[in-house]
Parts: C-alpha cells; structure tokens; sequence
C-alpha cells in the first residue's frame, strides 16, 4: 500500500501539471487530485476530514496572512498602471539609454518596477508599448520583445535581489526565522549573474537575426505613447521609493522595537514577532504607497473607485490560486506515503539539504507552472524540515531562504506557464515565434546560476 501511495502522489501531480496546460483552474485541480493521491494512499476513509481540517484550514492559514499583500500589491499595480507612472518610469529609462541600448532600458525599466512591488503582468502591460516602438524604431526582430520583458519582470527582480517586494521573497520568512534582506551578498550576486548572462543571449540573438527587423502585420501593435499626459519623473517613482524605504524601516528598525510580548498569547497564536515582522512591514510600506499613488495623482484616475475596484477583483484569483497549492502540498505531506517520497528528495544529496531545497522547489514550480506554487507547496511540504537540516549542518539560515526564492524562479518558465502565456498575448506573439528566448533567460539561465551558487555555497560550508 505504502507504493500504491507514492504513486497517487506521482499520479496527481502528474495530472496537475498535464491538467494545468490544459488550461484547468488549480483552483478546481488542487483539492480534486489532492483527494485522489488520499484515496490510492488507502486513506480514503479519512477523505473529508483530510479535505476539511488539513487542505481547507492551510488554505485557509495561508490566505488569512497573505491576503493583506495580494490584495494592497494588486491595487498598488493597477493605481501605477491608472496614474501612467508604469509607463513613465519606463518611458523615461528607455529614452535616456536610446536605441544602442534598447534591451537594457527594457530590462532595467522592469526590474525597477518589479523591484518596487509592481507585479509581473502590470509591468508586462506597461512596458510592452514603449518596447515595441523601441524595437520598431530600431527596426529589430519584435520576436525578442517577451523575452526582454521576462528578463526584467521574471527573474532576477522576483527572486535574487533582497529586499525585493514579490511574494516569493515573502514566503522563505516563516519558515526559516529570516527576513527580506536575506543572504544580500548572494543575490545581489546571483542576480547579476542572471541579468548580464540574459542580456548577453539576447544581444547575441538580436545581432544574428537583425537583417529580419521588426517585421510586418504583427497583432496587437500598440498606439503611439501620448507623454504629455504622463505624470514627472519623481511623482512616478515616488511612490515606489516609499515602498522600498518604509518597507526597509519598518522591517530593520522599526517593527523590532515595538513591544510585541503580548504576542505569546493563545489568542494571538502563541508566535513571535520574528514571523510577522515581513509581512507587517510590507502591509505598512504598501498602504503608505497606496495612499500616496492616490494623493499624488488624484486628478489623473478617469474613476478611482474603478481603478481599485479592479486592483482588488485582480488580487483574488492569485491569491486563492496560490491559496489551493498551499492546501495541496500539506495533504500530500500528510500523507503516510510521503515519507518515502519526502526520503528520496532529501537523500537526492546526502548531508546537503541546498541540493535537496533547489531540486524540489524547481521541480515543483515546474509541475504547477507557478513560481509562488511550487515555492509554497515544496516549503509547505519539506520547510521545517530543511530549517532543521540546516540547524543540524550549521547552514546559514538565509542561505536557505534566497536558494529557496532563487529556485522558485526556473522550472516554473515551462510553457504552461500562466505569465509565459499571458506576457506572449500582450505581445501578440506564439511561443513558436518568442518561447525559446523566454526559456533561455528566465529558465536555463537561472537554473544555471542557481546551480553554480549551491556548488560555491556546498564548498564554504
């Protein structure tokens, strides 16, 4: 029975990544094929408690205490979107590298806005116009363009960089005692490493295929950029300063010297304050940012309330995509076949678990087509584990962290992935046309990085 049950847990999340290209809801998918990996486990007799008090209640933990920030980081997009400072600042980056440096200013122009808590698909939808008349007025092959994009939005900005305001920076903290900041050395390095090594694939390809140029009868080319009704520079970052700022306050300073001893009560959990600390501070720098989007560009919101409005319609798809992952992995881990499985991942490498960690969060983000996904069902599966496996090796903590955020963001480029195929829509291109270049610097490219790192690391320690 035990082998029964390791292959319902193979078989299910076979299916969901099957099913997920396919184009199903993980929603829909993540409690249906958790109940089926409970019932070839021969714990089918448990199924609606399993459902109820395990997949539902971590769910249900994970939407209480990230919510906050899905839904302050989705309205915070849309308000930048709304105010036109996405498209200043990219404007303005852009226009001051010119066309000798048209893939930088893109990726630069992404990162920036990535960076600054803007998320991925916003800048997606923000820098594809200016990219595309940069492309078109240098007349080079606009096949390139998704690839510049996920360069800058999918890369080195959501997972390396410390500090950085993306979710799968977030969800390390509560499992290794870290914070935001974690490892800066590390990612500021890796990070790097994966935005010049992207740079120079791009380059390189643009310079073999330039006698294409841009092309003919492309879809959804953009209408020309109209900037005098574009906000100034510093009222556009602005906003984005007050994240990054606060964010780092309040977090460093702040937050740590509250009195939070009150904390320890049953009421509130019994935790400390070293767990809450980075959520807290980025609910305060997002609100702060939130507000001063809305004070500083009252006048530019054609509606406000329908600008907010779709910010936070826009929140709850992530949220309880993610949300569903969460439930799924903590049923698998609860499962009596899971110690096998859960056995060969940490054995995968012997008394080093950063090999172990990158592996399986890579190869869950994979499956589920998801960063964020892969990141919580492996960390929601395995953390306290590794976290223990560290302690007992005396790995730095914050090594695990930035390893876990760096692997979040490799084999989850796979083509089904949701902003893969919704950034070539924006584009109007077909992954025949634009997928190998996307691959090659949001998921070789990091994946290569990310390896080399666990080898330097697995020598120091």
């Amino acid at each position: 029975m035990e082998y029964m049950g390791v292959f319902g847990i193979l078989l299910s999340l076979v299916l969901l990544m099957y099913l997920a290209y396919r184009g199903i809801s993980v929603i829909i998918l993540a409690p249906v094929l958790a109940m089926l990996a409970v019932v070839l486990a021969g714990e089918g007799g448990q199924m609606m408690g399993i459902y109820t008090q395990v997949f539902m209640a971590k769910m249900g933990s994970f939407a209480i205490k990230y919510f906050p920030i899905f839904l302050l980081g989705a309205i915070f997009g849309k308000l930048m979107e709304d105010s036109g400072s996405a498209k200043v600042i990219a404007h303005r980056i852009i226009t001051a590298l010119g066309i000798k440096h048209a893939c930088l200013a893109i990726v630069l122009a992404c990162g920036l806005l990535t960076y600054g808590g803007v998320s991925a698909f916003v800048v997606a939808f923000a820098v594809y116009p200016l990219a595309a008349a940069l492309f078109r007025e240098a007349d080079l092959p606009k096949r390139f363009i998704p690839a510049t994009i996920a360069l800058g939005a999918f890369t080195f900005t959501m997972t390396c960089l410390p500090g950085t305001s993306q979710i799968h920076n977030i969800i390390p903290v509560s499992y290794f005692g870290t914070d935001m900041y974690a490892a800066p050395v590390i990612g500021i390095s890796a990070g790097m490493c994966m935005m010049l090594g992207g740079l120079w694939w791009i380059n390189r390809r643009i310079k073999a295929h330039q006698a294409e140029g841009y092309g003919q009868n492309h879809s959804h080319e953009p209408e020309a950029l109209n900037t005098q009704q574009l906000p100034g520079l510093m009222m556009a970052l602005f906003p984005i300063i007050v994240v990054v700022l606060s964010n780092y306050v309040l977090q460093k300073h702040m937050i740590p010297s509250w009195d939070t001893a009150y904390l320890s009560e049953v009421k509130f959990g019994a935790i400390t304050v070293n767990k809450l600390n980075a959520v807290w501070s980025m609910i305060m720098a997002l609100l702060a940012a939130n507000v001063v989007v809305v004070v500083l560009h009252w006048q530019r919101f054609n509606n406000l309330n329908d600008s907010m409005t779709k910010g936070a319609l826009g929140s709850m798809l992530p949220t309880f995509n993610t949300g569903s992952e969460v439930g799924y992995g903590a049923t698998i881990a609860s499962l009596a076949a899971f110690v096998v499985v859960k056995e060969a991942v940490i054995n995968i490498s012997p008394g080093n678990p950063l090999v172990s960690e990158v592996v399986a969060v890579n190869v869950l983000a994979g499956i589920t087509g998801s960063a964020s996904g892969g990141l919580t069902i492996a960390l929601e599966a395995l953390g306290e584990t590794y976290a223990q496996l560290a302690a007992q090796h005396s790995i730095n903590p914050e090594w695990m962290h930035r390893l876990a955020s760096m692997a979040s963001g490799g084999f989850d480029s796979l083509p089904h992935n949701g902003a893969v195929i919704t950034l070539l829509t924006i584009c109007g291109l077909s992954h025949k046309q634009s997928y190998k270049d996307i691959a090659m610097v949001s998921l070789v490219i990091p994946v290569v990085v990310t390896a080399v790192t666990v080898l330097i690391l697995s020598w120091v320690f």
